[in-house]
């Protein structure tokens, strides 16, 4: 089980400096799309050369053309790309093959899914590496968290990592890795605590020792 940190509402000044602070903490840095919507891949390109050891989350939401988007991102620098569930399995299948020339992997947000346990079922037929369950943030402003969600796909997912994201906070992180994902993120559960890295380190010390329990 890794923790990926989520930068989303910083510039990516600021976000190094996050990462500064939780770096030993965290496995996986993501560069949130509004991240990219303002600074572009260029974001990705910096987060990889401050933090060599580091894995970099490009975080596109690809929809179409997905093998020259994750090409350009794995030219950047980023190790994980994300592509939406609800795409055509054309874009899918395109992405998987030029990650594995690239060495990178693709993520699946199944962001406002309607059927999770159908799409997941053929999403991981198509050989991605991880299917992620997502709260966004309209969502979560309404109470919804991705838990549920979670065991749902953990129920059918047999090839596929499976990943959490939405809302998660030290308090509600027991439960999540209850479920087992293989890869927790977490955004301003991190991002908006008075000391990161504190919390951060207590969130790796629980996934960790759920890890080797």
């Amino acid at each position: 089980m890794k923790l990926q940190l989520a930068l989303d509402l910083v510039n990516i000044q600021e976000g190094i400096a996050v990462v500064k602070e939780v770096e030993q903490f965290v496995d996986v840095v993501e560069i949130g799309t509004p991240v990219i919507i303002n600074e572009g891949l260029r974001a990705v390109k910096e987060m990889k050369e401050a933090f060599p050891n580091l894995t970099v989350l490009a975080d596109l939401k690809v929809m179409d053309a997905g093998g020259y988007e994750v090409m350009v991102a794995s030219q950047a620098g980023a190790g994980i790309v994300t592509i939406l569930g609800a795409t055509d399995d054309a874009t899918i299948k395109g992405a998987v093959e030029e990650a594995k020339k690239h060495g990178s992997e693709i993520l699946i947000d199944m962001i406002n899914i309607k059927d999770l346990a159908k799409r997941a079922q053929e999403v991981d037929a198509l050989g991605v590496d991880y299917i992620c369950v997502h709260t966004g943030y309209d969502l979560q402003a309404a109470g919804e968290t991705p838990f549920e969600q979670l065991n749902t796909i953990k129920s059918v997912v047999k090839n596929a990592k499976t990943a959490v994201a939405g809302g998660i906070k030290l308090e509600t992180l027991p439960g999540v890795i209850a479920a087992q994902p293989d890869l927790v993120i977490v955004g301003g559960g991190i991002t908006g605590a008075d000391d990161k890295q504190a919390v951060a380190a207590e969130m790796q010390r629980l996934i960790k020792g759920a890890v080797t329990a």
